[in-house]
């Protein structure tokens, strides 16, 4: 046997092993030298090794009645670790076949029961497991019930705003954004609804109804909550995930025990239900002519294809923001019905997008480019060698927290460094004169050095701007990698972030056409007024609803 299994709190005597890594656990006590060399990058590459495996699992998995309450299916990086799961145990089969003896250090009860199913590991005595399944299983059903008291609460105080939409209406449907307002501007579609006065707007149900209420002041938007059914509402709590039981006893099974604990131990399944259901009813009731939004391929998204094609609706999906090489829930490889599960048009923000979505499986004649309201065009000339270090924080709390850790490090060698915290996920860390808070973007910023960044768009900002960019990859998840083909920043892990940043040279700027494109408003228009697809297309742009 060349992997010796443990939990992080039974480890073997030294001398019995040569090399190790932790999955989950601490390792304060664990000798750094004999540490498992590239660690971050290792994980990062059985990540992305593991994608086609997947891929293949979630379509498997989507078989399943309750499989569209459930993020694992999907490939979805940001709603579900069921990926990074499977590049443990990609990384522990690798060690298994080295010459090496290497321990696995797992406090996670199912993954260490699957890691001691591969062939040469020997496994210690496993961490206990019922105890984790109770408390999630109180825990979801709890977070369910919260779900249903604020849907039943968001339907009653947002249904007079049904009146907002009319059959027949084009309609984006959009998230509860912080920089959207009711003067007509929204996050994901800029102003559209200033150049379009007949465009209205529906809000998802992550939206608090105080939020919509206060958009719902420009008259034209509404929220989804407004069509829920209250007595649907009360049956939330009892929905969960359900996953095949051929699924439960695979070669996968315990990953797939975990996927569905995890996430029946929180209230996504019930917010999901909730999301199709109004959408359902919604449809129903309003029969727009068409409906675009942010588009990701997720469950609720692919039933609103479903539904929206029964009943004539035509959907027109643009790219939520970036994709990259880790966001796979964007191929079409885990739809269970293929292409009937996709919209009738997928809009990409700009060539090098266009191409990866067409990579993954959407046929080129559904394939657009719109442009990105998101992204500006120019940056000036943001570069300064003797400014301070961008650290935008990750959305991911543990990745920000790391983030933090090395921005302090490079503050501490007498570099000024400014944090931008994520606006949905402030952290608590305490100011130094070199270590600074800033609510400025970096498109708004007059000089940088470099941007330390973890995920999220705010690499590619910094390459747009020509700024030095490094994505910092972690050694406990997968930084999630947003950069099209062709495009990247440096990458650097924890304790090389000082001497890379120290060894920087300014970049050539990137080439913005080659990855994006300016909004194209008269497309936008077409496609939203009820016109047909621009004459170099084979064929018009959709059917009118009936």
């Amino acid at each position: 046997m060349t992997v010796l299994l443990r939990r992080s709190g039974d480890p073997p005597p030294s001398p019995g092993y040569d090399t190790w890594f932790a999955v989950t656990g601490t390792t304060g006590d664990m000798d750094a030298a004999r540490k498992l060399p590239n660690l971050a990058r290792r994980l990062e590459q059985a990540f992305e090794d593991c994608r086609e495996l997947w891929w293949r699992l979630g379509r498997d998995m989507s078989q399943a009645p309750s499989a569209e309450l459930a993020h694992a299916f999907t490939g979805g990086a940001f709603g579900s670790d069921f990926g990074l799961m499977l590049a443990w145990a990609r990384l522990t089969r690798q060690a298994a076949e080295a010459k090496e003896r290497c321990l696995v250090l797992c406090d996670d009860p199912w993954l260490f029961r699957h890691l001691a199913t591969l062939l040469g590991v020997a496994a210690g005595h496993p961490p206990a497991l019922w105890t984790h399944r109770v408390r999630l299983r109180l825990r979801g059903f709890l977070a369910r019930c919260k779900v249903s008291i604020t849907a039943v609460q968001a339907a009653l105080q947002t249904r007079k705003f049904r009146a907002h939409h009319a059959k027949g209406d084009s309609v984006l449907l959009v998230y509860g954004h912080p920089k959207s307002d009711a003067q007509g501007t929204d996050a994901y579609f800029g102003d559209l609804m200033k150049t379009l006065p007949s465009l209205k707007r529906l809000l998802h149900v992550d939206c608090n109804a105080a939020r919509a209420k206060r958009l719902a002041a420009d008259g034209r938007t509404a929220s989804l909550h407004a069509w829920g059914h209250t007595l649907f509402a009360l049956a939330l709590p009892f929905l969960r995930w359900r996953p095949a039981p051929q699924h439960l006893r695979g070669s996968f099974g315990w990953l797939v025990r975990r996927a569905a604990d995890q996430e029946n131990g929180g209230g996504g399944p019930a917010m999901t239900r909730w999301q199709m259901h109004c959408q359902e009813r919604w449809l129903e009731d309003v029969m727009p002519r068409r409906v675009a939004w942010p588009w990701e391929n997720f469950a609720w998204e692919r039933g609103l294809c479903r539904t929206a094609r029964k009943r004539g609706v035509a959907t027109i999906g643009y790219q939520h923001t970036v994709v990259g090489p880790h966001q796979i829930n964007y191929s079409t490889a885990t739809n269970s019905d293929g292409l009937a599960s996709i919209p009738d048009l997928v809009v990409a923000n700009g060539p090098a997008y266009k191409a990866e979505l067409s990579a993954w499986g959407v046929p080129e004649d559904r394939l657009l480019i719109g442009g990105a309201f998101r992204f500006k065009r120019s940056y000036g000339n943001l570069f300064d060698p003797d400014g301070p270090v961008f650290v935008p924080l990750s959305a991911i709390p543990q990745a920000a927290r790391q983030q933090v850790a090395e921005a302090r490090a490079i503050a501490e060698t007498g570099r000024a460094v400014l944090v931008k915290e994520h606006p949905m996920y402030p952290q608590d860390f305490k100011e130094t004169p070199y270590l600074k808070r800033t609510q400025t973007s970096l498109a708004d910023h007059t000089g940088l050095s470099a941007v330390l960044y973890c995920t999220g768009a705010s690499g590619l900002e910094a390459l747009l701007a020509g700024l030095p960019t490094f994505r910092l990859m972690l050694e406990d998840r997968i930084a999630i990698d947003i950069l099209p083909a062709g495009v990247e920043a440096t990458p650097v892990t924890r304790g090389d972030v000082v001497e890379a940043l120290n060894a920087a040279a300014k970049p050539r700027p990137l080439n913005w056409e080659s990855v994006l494109a300016p909004p194209d408003m008269e497309l936008w228009h077409r496609l939203l007024s009820g016109g047909d697809r621009p004459s170099d297309h084979r064929r018009p742009v959709m059917k009118e609803a009936s």
